[in-house]
């Protein structure tokens, strides 16, 4: 059998790979989600972001509901294999809750609490509206 890049992967025993999802103009860090081969294939693919989800046990593609799509610009993986950083253009906002990222609260130490530090680029009720989160 021809050795193939996805051999390098290491997909965990649920046959998932965590993908950073991270700006690749700013750095920021937007989403973690997972990806099975399919998905990782279809990603490279297509050039748009696809993932498993683990809680409806299918394919999904970012933005098919939303039309928040992730426009894919680099796919690396970490040294151990067991992990993806995708660099990609964020349309929309990456966070289903309605923010930029989902990455949106910040620990405050000193009150021990979690604080807001992202905004809301548009309101999930009105794109979500037709579907179940």
């Amino acid at each position: 059998m021809k050795h193939s890049w996805i051999n390098e992967v290491k997909f965990d025993a649920n046959g998932l790979v965590p993908a950073i999802m991270q700006d690749a103009a700013t750095g920021e860090v937007l989403m973690v989600a997972y990806m099975n081969p399919e998905a990782l294939r279809k990603t490279i693919k297509t050039g748009k972001a696809h993932f498993y989800s683990r809680s409806r046990k299918k394919l999904w593609l970012k933005g098919e509901t939303s039309g928040h799509f992730q426009r894919v610009k680099s796919i690396r993986l970490d040294c151990d294999g067991d992990a993806v950083l995708v660099g990609i253009l964020q349309k929309g906002g990456a966070c289903h809750t309605g923010y930029r990222s989902c990455f949106f609260r910040r620990l405050q130490t000193a009150k021990g609490r979690w604080a807001l530090s992202g905004k809301k680029v548009f309101d999930p009720d009105a794109v979500y509206r037709s579907c179940i989160r």
